[in-house]
């Protein structure tokens, strides 16, 4: 796997101070994507151990609220079968930091229906999530004033809850935007 970059205070993309990875890689080539230099699975460097321990390291400090996976796409097989042990590694040092990814696959439809049918390692992979944000983003429906997401299709879902219900539970962090 590839990377495109690690930004260790991030405001944007999850309650908090958070550490973001961006991962390389996407087929969904979405139409006014802010990050389109990511679709290409080579972008920007290697997925090293030494990468993987900066992360690590990145997410020590008290202040650091949780790690966001976004692109890219994180959810493409290449990048979550590698991001696997960093979620194991995050979840076990930082049990009380939470873990986002943004996606564009319908955590429904595409990563319940589908992705855990074919992969059965996709189930661990949820097993770390707190939130996903779900959805192609849709130029048609972008929407800056939208908290944590870009178009007014992607949903914030609360992962773990919606497992337990089998339903789709929705984050609100009793803001309103």
């Amino acid at each position: 796997m590839y990377f495109g970059e690690i930004i260790k205070c991030d405001i944007a993309d999850g309650p908090g101070v958070r550490v973001t990875l961006f991962v390389s890689g996407c087929t969904h080539h979405c139409e006014g994507c802010f990050n389109p230099e990511t679709w290409d699975f080579q972008y920007g460097q290697p997925f090293t151990q030494a990468v993987f321990d900066e992360i690590l390291k990145a997410l020590s400090p008290d202040y650091i609220a949780g790690l966001t996976l976004l692109g890219g796409e994180p959810l493409e097989y290449a990048n979550w079968t590698a991001l696997l042990p960093l979620l194991r590694e995050a979840r076990a040092r930082f049990p009380h930091k939470d873990i986002w990814c943004y996606t564009g696959y319908l955590f429904d439809r595409d990563i319940l229906e589908d992705f855990c049918e074919k992969w059965e390692d996709m189930r661990e992979f949820l097993s770390y999530l707190d939130v996903i944000v779900d959805g192609e983003f849709v130029q048609a429906k972008k929407n800056i004033g939208l908290r944590f997401r870009g178009s007014e299709n992607q949903r914030i879902i609360e992962v773990q809850e919606s497992l337990r219900q089998g339903k789709i539970v929705l984050w609100d962090d009793g803001t309103d935007m």
